[in-house]
């Protein structure tokens, strides 16, 4: 997870495989996908005043569909306090 933070931080623009839209949310949270998807966890992100926002890490979603949307509602929720 930490190699491919790096690589966000290198290139705010970083695309597929790398990155998606994480499916199932409301608020353009992103999925950061760890040696270009093939790694069982997810960093969900969203970029908030200039920064990129770590905001929760997931199991992927197609391993584990409850985990990732528990997730993802947590990471919404943080966004939420973050953007106050």
């Amino acid at each position: 997870m930490a190699t491919a933070v790096d690589k966000l931080r290198v290139d705010s623009q970083l695309g597929f495989p790398h990155t998606s839209l994480a499916r199932g949310g409301r608020l353009g949270v992103r999925e950061l996908r760890p040696r270009r998807g093939r790694s069982p966890w997810r960093g969900l992100y969203r970029r908030a005043g200039g920064a990129v926002v770590m905001l929760a890490v997931a199991p992927e979603a197609e391993k584990d569909r409850r985990g990732f949307e528990k997730a993802l509602a947590t990471a919404e929720a943080r966004l939420g306090e973050v953007e106050e």
